[in-house]
């Protein structure tokens, strides 16, 4: 996929569309999906040319960016942006000009252009567009242009399958996801008290990885009877303890009230876009192996969480907590990427990490329990720096421990909690670059922007060496590029 992936970068999606729309129409499955296209679609025109290529919906993302208040800045990444589109500074966000009157204006130009070409090409709806290459013809150019661009062949991009004359060329049927069967509905009957009374409900079953986005219909329903920002369910007032392997997205946009335990293990995508539910995934007791050494769940794990916990007793795949914004987890070990373009929410890690821990991440906390004292040499510090954690850091951490020791039976855990006191040296907190510069401005801001003296700067601002000697990043020669070659050799103020 990588390699496929850079090689094909950049390929315009005129291609891809009309080969698509091709295989399909041959193989008689085109009447059975909608096609999407996007890539820098802008006008009128771009939508109808995508409609006679085989697209029936359109993807647009730079062009109603710009019209809310844009300006291309292309530091979205760096918590920078002048106009507050991307930040998190509550100072750069007030800046934002956007108004949602921007962009309906903006499409509705594109819709009055899109009305104008249909007419012109005799069209009614633009569903009668969708498939239809031979509206398009290649333009003749009679200027010096010409010899190099008559040398252009189209014919397979505009050509028309034979089949297109039996089969559908645009969506005709709608797809059976056999929702009908879905193990969430016999999760919704037996939560029935819960959902009418607030009464707490248990419920016991089996799960097969066949079993996908397992509690999020239930979830859905949660929301429908007690939104969260009214009358929300307590917490574990329905609990259900499944047994197996779940299939993708276990726990899936888990509502506030639902506590999902699952006694096995889950592929990719579990508790992606938690908001407020409990997940707890553990062996069973009788398992043979140890916990922590073992992949208990699949990547991309609590993608785009708002809120909730979950508690894992095993590792992780690759980048967990993606784009997490305010969920808490404790993990005992993750992949590459882990906490990638984390806004917010609290991680804890019981084991190592992958390379490139934290890249792009702008809020929340991380807490990583460095054993092997390599965890330096494998964080992406662009955007973060690496600290001693302090009382407040250190009650955070030991209330979500006892909780996942609660949950799961972490054998690690429990050794933890044992020794607290010699556990605390080993663990890192990281801490966004751009939070720590608006926490410091938010606690001293008659002294905000003006440098510690030296040998007096507050815990919150020391650096975490793998030695455990605390320094000042600004008085060592290249602080932390390697925590193999960190100089112990401290300048004299």
């Amino acid at each position: 996929s990588p390699l496929t992936s850079i090689h094909h970068a950049g390929a315009p999606w005129e291609l891809g569309l009309a080969e698509t729309q091709q295989v399909l129409v041959m193989n008689n499955l085109r009447g059975r999906v909608r096609l999407q296209v996007d890539g820098q679609l802008k006008t009128g025109r771009d939508v109808v040319v995508g409609a006679l290529l085989g697209a029936e919906e359109f993807g647009f993302a730079t062009a109603p960016l710009v019209a809310s208040g844009c300006i291309m800045m292309r530091k979205c990444h760096l918590n920078t942006c002048p106009v507050g589109v991307a930040t998190q500074d509550p100072e750069l966000r007030k800046r934002f000009p956007g108004k949602p009157e921007h962009v309906i204006r903006y499409m509705m130009y594109v819709a009055e252009e899109v009305r104008a070409l249909l007419a012109q090409l005799g069209f009614r709806r633009l569903q009668d567009a969708v498939g239809r290459t031979d509206a398009i013809v290649p333009r003749k150019l009679t200027n010096g242009a010409a010899r190099k661009v008559g040398r252009l062949d189209f014919s397979e991009l505009l050509w028309r399958p034979r089949e297109v004359a039996v089969n559908a060329s645009h969506c005709v049927e709608k797809q059976d996801h056999n929702l009908s069967t879905v193990l969430d509905h016999e999760l919704i009957a037996k939560a029935g008290p819960a959902l009418e009374r607030r009464d707490k409900v248990f419920i016991d079953l089996k799960l097969r990885n066949r079993d996908r986005a397992f509690g999020t219909m239930l979830s859905g329903e949660i929301a429908r009877r007690h939104p969260s920002y009214e009358t929300p369910l307590p917490d574990d007032t329905v609990t259900v303890r499944a047994r197996g392997s779940a299939g993708q997205s276990f726990g899936a946009f888990g509502a506030r009230g639902l506590t999902l335990e699952l006694v096995g293990d889950a592929n990719d995508y579990v508790g992606k876009g938690l908001s407020g539910a409990v997940i707890a995934v553990h062996p069973p007791k009788e398992a043979p192996f140890r916990a922590e050494d073992q992949v208990i769940v699949g990547n991309t794990v609590l993608y785009g969480a708002t809120s909730g916990r979950a508690f894992f007793n095993g590792r992780a795949g690759e980048r967990f907590g993606v784009r997490n914004s305010g969920a808490a987890a404790v993990v005992e070990g993750v992949g590459d990427h882990g906490c990638e373009y984390m806004t917010g929410g609290t991680v804890v890690v019981l084991g190592t990490t992958g390379r490139n821990f934290a890249a792009g991440m702008s809020g929340g906390m991380a807490y990583v329990f460095d054993e092997d004292g390599g965890f330096v040499g494998r964080c992406n510090r662009d955007m973060v720096a690496l600290e001693a954690m302090e009382d407040a850091d250190a009650d955070r951490v030991r209330a979500l421990l006892e909780e996942h020791l609660a949950r799961t039976g972490s054998p690690k855990t429990k050794e933890i909690l044992g020794r607290w006191e010699a556990a605390l040296r080993i663990f890192v907190k990281v801490m966004p670059s751009e939070l720590k510069r608006i926490l410091d401005d938010q606690r001293t801001p008659e002294t905000a922007g003006i440098p510690a003296a030296i040998g007096d700067a507050p815990p919150a601002s020391r650096p975490y060496v793998p030695s455990g000697v605390w320094w000042r990043s600004d008085r060592v020669s290249d602080f932390g590029r390697d925590a193999g070659r960190v100089s112990r050799e401290v300048v004299n103020g």
